[in-house]
């Protein structure tokens, strides 16, 4: 709102600089224009303002007087669309300081190392497509040799995955204690999931334990995307077994755990829908495509191999995966 006291100064400035016609006048003006922008005056006040101003410092001519009606029609029609736009900068700058801090949320849920155990290997690529990722993956140390291995993916983007997928670490965090098998994990966290988050969301996972003195994988799957497994003796790759629906979708959900035993040079593929969909030119790779892309990365390390296939993928989707990309690979040495 322009004050009384306000018109003075603008008045004093004009006609200061009408007389003198100075930098220093110039310079004044520019200071003024800076603490009407910080005050939030409209254009069409200036555009008044000025006119007022001009009658105060003597008889002003018609056709001058005349000429301010159609600036001022202007001035409004230029400030209601300058308050959009600056409405507009202010949420799109609160939308980025909440995917800024949801970014940093989901960094620090992720594991900084993957764990290092005797005649194993691990190897890990997550790649979000955007700037906050849907997926996540987790490795949860337990007694006598074991870990956990949790992969997951959560819908929805934002702080909405950001918190569900807070919430499914912290629930993994505190059930991993009471050593639950990976059908009674999948349980517990479906009811939690389903309890906790919009109906609209859901939670793909596989959790598995992997045992590293028998080298034994038992997992179970909540509607998660079938990984890999590779048998070095046969030179070839099988789809990962498991049933059971989504956590979040039904309370009353039964999964099923499969158990595997690697052999030395086997290679457990665990994976996000974000591999499995990569785009080439017009179609989706099949899960045969796939597996011959795998084929050739399957005698390097396990972080080579999934370095590897995700080199390959984003050469064949022209440097444009649409999803959230996870990838773990898990090789008995």
């Amino acid at each position: 709102m322009v004050t009384r006291s306000f018109q003075e100064e603008y008045v004093k400035i004009l006609r200061d600089y009408l007389s003198a016609q100075g930098e220093d006048q110039l310079y004044g003006a520019q200071q003024l224009g800076k603490w009407m922008l910080s005050r939030d005056i409209s254009p069409e006040e200036i555009t008044d303002l000025h006119a007022q101003a001009l009658e105060q410092l003597g008889e002003v001519p018609e056709f001058v007087r005349s000429s301010f009606s159609i600036l001022t029609e202007v001035m409004i029609e230029y400030g209601n669309e300058h308050r959009s736009v600056n409405s507009w900068r202010n949420r799109h700058q609160q939308m980025e300081s909440e995917i800024a801090v949801a970014k940093a949320m989901q960094q620090s849920l992720l594991p900084s190392e993957v764990p290092v155990y005797p005649e194993l290997e691990i190897g890990v690529v997550s790649i979000a497509a955007k700037q906050i990722s849907g997926d996540y993956y987790d490795f949860i140390e337990q007694t006598e040799g074991r870990f956990g291995v949790a992969i997951a993916d959560i819908t929805g983007k934002g702080m909405p995955a950001a918190m569900c997928m807070s919430m499914v670490k912290y629930a993994i965090d505190s059930l991993g204690q009471l050593e639950l098998g990976p059908d009674e994990m999948l349980h517990h966290l479906n009811r939690i999931v389903g309890r906790n988050i919009d109906p609209s969301m859901f939670v793909t996972m596989l959790f598995g334990s992997y045992d590293s003195k028998e080298h034994c994988f038992r997992y179970a799957m909540a509607g998660h995307e079938p990984g890999f497994l590779y048998r070095s003796a046969e030179g070839k790759f099988y789809d990962l077994e498991g049933r059971g629906n989504a956590l979040g979708l039904c309370p009353n959900s039964e999964y099923e755990v499969q158990e595997i035993r690697l052999e030395r040079n086997d290679v457990l593929i665990l994976l996000t829908d974000g591999v499995t969909e990569c785009k080439n030119n017009r179609y989706y790779l099949q899960r045969e495509e796939l597996v011959h892309h795998l084929q050739k990365e399957v005698g390097n390390s396990a972080q080579k191999m999934a370095n590897g296939l995700y080199n390959r993928l984003l050469l064949l989707s022209q440097f444009d995966l649409l999803d959230d990309y996870t990838m773990i690979v898990l090789r008995r040495t």
